[in-house]
Formats: C-alpha cells, sequence, structure tokens
C-alpha cells in the first residue's frame, strides 16, 4: 500500500512539473560541454550536468506552480494541474522547491567555485518568470534566458570561464524558447486578456504574435550559426544549424495551419529539434 501511495505521489509530482519537458535544457547542456571538451568529459559530470539541469527545472517549475495556483485555478486548460486541485498541497510544493534549490546548489559545488558562485543568482533569474508575466510582456523573453543559461552552464562545468561561443549557443537557446513560448501562449491568449495577465499574445493579438515568433526564432538560426563558426565545427555542425531552421519553419507551419496543433508543435518538434543538434555535434567533434 505505501508502494502505491509513494508510486501516485511521485507521479503526481511529475505531472506538477511536467518532468517530461526537461528534455528542451538537457542537449543545450551537453552540447556546450561537448564542445568545451572537446569530446567526452566524464561520467561524474555527465551525472552532476543531469543533475544539475533536472534539479534546476524541477525548482523553476515549482516555483511557478505554487505562485501561479491562484490563476491556474481559473484557467480552463490548467485548472486539473495537481497545485490546483488538491494532490500536491502548498507545504509539499515548498519543501519540494526548498529541495531542489538545495540540490541544484550542492551540485554547483560539487562541480567548481565558478559554477557555485553562478547558482544562487541562477535560481533567482529561474523564479523570476512567474512574478515577470504579473506586470511586464518580458516574461517571455525571461522565460528564454532561463534556459539560455544551460549551455554557459555547460562551459563553466567544464573549463570553468564562458567562451564567446557559448554566449552564442546561449543567445540562440534564448530566442528559440521565447519563440515558441509565444507560439504556446496563443492557447491563453483570451484569458490572459480577461485576468490582466502580461502576455505578449494578450497585447498584439494572434498574427503580430506569430510574426515576433518567426522574428525570434530566425534570430535563434543567426545565433546558433554564430556559435559553430566560433566553435570551430565543421560541415556536421552546420547542418545542425540548418537541420533546426528547418524543423522550426515546420513548426511555425504547423501552428499557423491549426492552433490545435501547438501542443504538437511545443513538444514534439523542439524535442527533436535539441537532441538532433547534440548527435550532430558529438558526431562533428568526434570526426574531427
Amino acid at each position: 500500500m505505501f508502494r502505491l501511495r509513494l508510486a501516485k505521489k511521485l507521479s503526481d509530482f511529475s505531472e506538477l512539473v511536467m518532468f517530461q519537458h526537461s528534455i528542451f535544457s538537457l542537449p543545450f547542456i551537453f552540447i556546450a560541454m561537448v564542445v568545451a571538451s572537446g569530446g567526452w568529459f566524464g561520467w561524474k559530470l555527465t551525472t552532476l550536468g543531469i543533475l544539475a539541469a533536472v534539479s534546476a527545472r524541477n525548482y523553476a517549475m515549482g516555483v511557478n506552480r505554487y505562485l501561479d495556483r491562484d490563476i491556474d485555478a481559473l484557467n480552463p486548460r490548467t485548472k486539473n494541474r495537481p497545485s490546483v486541485d488538491g494532490r500536491v498541497d502548498e507545504g509539499q510544493m515548498l519543501l519540494f522547491i526548498f529541495v531542489n534549490a538545495g540540490i541544484f546548489v550542492a551540485t554547483a559545488w560539487a562541480i567548481n567555485p565558478l559554477a557555485l558562485k553562478l547558482s544562487i543568482p541562477i535560481l533567482a533569474i529561474l523564479g523570476a518568470y512567474t512574478l515577470f508575466k504579473r506586470f511586464s510582456s518580458m516574461a517571455h523573453i525571461v522565460l528564454g534566458i532561463s534556459l539560455g543559461l544551460a549551455p554557459i552552464a555547460g562551459a563553466v562545468a567544464v573549463t570553468q570561464s564562458i567562451p564567446v561561443w557559448s554566449l552564442w549557443l546561449s543567445a540562440g537557446v534564448t530566442f528559440w524558447v521565447a519563440g515558441f513560448d509565444l507560439l504556446y501562449s496563443l492557447q491563453d491568449m483570451d484569458f490572459d486578456r480577461e485576468h490582466g495577465l502580461h502576455s505578449i499574445p494578450s497585447k498584439l493579438g494572434a498574427e503580430r504574435t506569430l510574426l515576433l515568433a518567426a522574428i525570434f526564432h530566425t534570430l535563434t538560426i543567426l545565433f546558433w550559426a554564430l556559435f559553430v563558426k566560433d566553435s570551430s565545427l565543421h560541415w556536421i555542425g552546420w547542418s545542425a544549424v540548418l537541420f533546426s531552421a528547418s524543423m522550426l519553419t515546420y513548426e511555425h507551419i504547423l501552428v499557423r495551419r491549426d492552433f490545435t496543433k501547438i501542443d504538437r508543435a511545443f513538444f514534439t518538434v523542439n524535442g527533436y529539434l535539441g537532441f538532433v543538434f547534440l548527435i550532430l555535434v558529438i558526431l562533428d567533434v568526434a570526426i574531427w
């Protein structure tokens, strides 16, 4: 009986933070680590990298769900979340937030001194997204920055420095995430207007939001091209940029054709994009 209750509670927490969406940040941490090390960086950093990425995301999503529980209760799309329907109560959410914050800081300490110094500012940025959307449409950019920190963290883990190429990779991830968050937010455009939330779709409308998302994703490809150039990758690295451009184009076609395809565009397309990018970078570094 205890095992069943434990399994149910773990399932509720997984649903709370949408654990499967960790796929968005993990590939770009490891892309940076592969490039920084020129190949394999060892099992220790692999384990610590996964632990840092997962605990950071759990912390960020926990803060989001805790602070947004009043809004989520009003939104038909989110009213059945565990943070709203009582499956995970406020005390459990707070414990979850602090445990994951502690794991993240401890992991940073185990990586190197620079990682430890950056851990608290990173947590502050990760927790800012939920607050920003209460008063600023820049929340989409803040979310992008939150995931965009992943490549910088990967480079810091290996080199204890922040090389220029990691900044280009980070900028690309920032606009990639901000762009697909704009598309995802189209689902809540009317709700945000009614409740005074500062999302870009609620301010600009669907067509202008689609245009802005396309601009963001164009910047994504530009910054990733600069990353490939400055990191001295070869034609396989360039093929990763071309693949990403084709996937983002497909994403926009899907959303423009039918807003009911937003979930497919958000999860499937972006999930494949990150992992294929990682595989191609590994092949490039391995061959040359």
